[in-house]
């Protein structure tokens, strides 16, 4: 055998094996990153934007929350109010923030679908700003009265609210809030006329009631309840399809006569646009799990909450859903911010 020939298969065959080397390698390359991303993050605290005060229905629910996701997840779950301009404030720090997950959003039906419907200019895009990760749950609305009234149910107000010709004043814990847009619904459903009086916030929306300032009010079963429960408010109504476990006498609003009547909140996690997937398969899984803890389950269903979860498509198809109804109920009330 010629020198020359030796020499070749010396060196070919380790060179075809160092390319087949290198090929695998390079792919080994492209995809570690993502595989170890995913499974190292968390690696700092992360950030939980509320686009309310603290004390609030959404507040409580979002505290809840991160409390277990910061067990779940080993790193620290810190919870920051940004409240003001109907949840736009707190809502453009996330859909501003770096989509590397440690910036998250809890947030409500009210600042995700109907404050982007009443303000005229936000310095973000509700749809295209953020990337749903997890729907957490809805929860329905107690209608209430001061117990000092004469109201004892649903045929009772739409009775007064007739005879008093649009003197009768409602609460809400905001304008274009889930509150205002379940009265201004129950409005148009019973043909009445009644005077909106937005509040910052539930609780002292629930003051003013409870000292006849105003005469009812939609509030979220969180924080209506325990003014239900010790008599300083008269329930007349729940907007869930069933009857609670907690108020067994008070009936639904199809029960008391308003039919097609579709009302209340709900709280979801997202994250800012273009987060990546394994990130929010993270965030999703763990989150549901976390609703499937005793502690949990236990805390929202004592808020009157259904308990959701799922995946982050299903999120997506129902926040848009929702952004579509919020948007006819809006024009129609002719609600609008400055």
């Amino acid at each position: 055998m010629k020198l020359e020939t030796v020499l070749k298969k010396i060196v070919l065959k380790p060179s075809s094996r160092i390319r087949k080397l290198c090929k695998w390698a390079s792919l080994i390359l492209i995809c570690t990153p993502l595989t170890i991303f995913a499974q190292s993050y968390p690696l700092k605290p992360i950030r939980m934007i509320v686009p309310y005060a603290a004390g609030g229905s959404t507040d409580l629910t979002a505290r809840l929350i991160a409390k277990s996701l910061s067990i779940s997840l080993g790193q620290p779950v810190i919870v920051d109010n940004k409240a003001g301009a109907g949840g736009t404030i707190g809502q453009d720090v996330v859909a501003k923030a770096a989509p590397d997950g440690y910036t998250i959003l809890f947030s409500a039906a009210g600042p995700l679908v109907v404050s982007p419907n009443t303000y005229s200019k936000l310095s973000y895009d509700p749809i295209k700003a953020f990337d749903p990760v997890a729907l957490i749950a809805t929860q329905p609305l107690l209608l209430v009265v001061n117990p000092e009234t004469k109201i004892y149910s649903v045929s009772d107000l739409i009775r007064e609210a007739k005879e008093k010709r649009g003197k009768l004043n409602y609460g809400s814990f905001g304008n274009g809030s889930a509150a205002h847009l379940a009265a201004e619904s129950f409005k148009f459903s019973t043909k009445i006329d009644m005077v909106h009086v937005p509040y910052k916030g539930s609780s002292p929306a629930l003051t003013s009631l409870v000292g006849g300032d105003i005469d009812l009010m939609f509030d979220v079963f969180s924080t209506a309840a325990s003014f239900v429960k010790a008599d300083k408010l008269r329930a007349i109504a729940i907007t869930s399809k069933e009857r609670s476990p907690q108020f067994p006498d008070v009936p639904t609003m199809e029960q008391a006569g308003v039919m097609g009547m579709d009302a209340g909140t709900w709280f979801g996690v997202l994250v800012p646009a273009g987060t990546n997937k394994s990130i929010i398969d993270v965030l999703n899984k763990t989150l549901n799990n976390i609703l499937l803890e005793k502690e949990v389950k236990d805390a929202l269903l004592s808020q009157g909450a259904i308990i959701r979860g799922g995946t982050p498509e299903q999120f997506n198809d129902f926040f848009l859903s929702e952004y579509k109804k919020a948007a006819r109920l809006v024009k129609v009330a002719g609600i609008s911010e400055n």
